[in-house]
């Protein structure tokens, strides 16, 4: 419930409903893998802690570093060791897809596994078009084959949830750490995969 507050303005893409659904599977994934469940537990409250809402003065680019202070703050008014709350900074640091510092531990390598598998599967298409939605992008378009051989767009290209899919979502399986999370993910992608194929015959009115 303290954890709850952080988010209650952050957009619908990184929300504590989000948070709620990383927490599931860290519990999941954290007890198959024999992870330390309360440095995990901590780390998937509030990695995004800090630069998820719209206009907040974090850059989103930057917000597992900002959030990774934030965390520093509220586990020393909690008393925690040091060492254990640089345990869950890391995990915070480490969970950005785009992020320069690699999860090295395996608490860290579990919230990066349960992050990524939130952007995939049934809940990765309704993030994908809420992510567009935010951006002021359209929901369906078709690629230009520029975007689909380079992933560079053509000028005024949009960037829809077909696009995303195709830049990033497309990969996400294959940087999964855990064995758990890449069973998990192989279903989640295989979905995605056939829902994006579908949608871009319905827009071409082939199904």
């Amino acid at each position: 419930e303290q954890a709850r507050q952080c988010y209650k303005d952050a957009d619908p893409v990184h929300d504590f409903d989000h948070i709620q659904r990383d927490l599931a599977l860290a519990e999941r994934i954290g007890k198959a893998e024999g992870a330390d469940l309360e440095i995990l537990r901590a780390a998937a409250l509030l990695h995004d802690a800090s630069g998820s809402a719209p206009g907040e003065n974090h850059n989103r680019a930057n917000h597992h570093y900002s959030s990774a202070e934030f965390a520093r703050e509220v586990l020393k008014r909690e008393g925690w060791p040091d060492e254990r709350i640089e345990a869950v900074l890391h995990c915070i640091r480490a969970h950005r897809f785009r992020g320069t510092e690699p999860p090295q531990t395996l608490e860290a390598k579990i919230l990066f596994d349960c992050d990524k598998l939130d952007v995939l599967g049934a809940i990765g298409v309704a993030r994908a078009a809420a992510r567009a939605a935010l951006a002021g992008q359209p929901l369906v378009g078709e690629p230009s084959e520029k975007f689909k051989n380079t992933g560079e767009k053509e000028p005024g290209e949009p960037h829809t949830p077909y696009h995303e899919f195709l830049f990033k979502l497309a990969r996400v399986k294959d940087r999964m750490h855990t064995p758990t999370a890449r069973a998990l993910a192989e279903e989640r992608h295989r979905y995605l995969a056939e829902y994006f194929e579908r949608l871009a015959r319905e827009v071409k009115g082939e199904a």
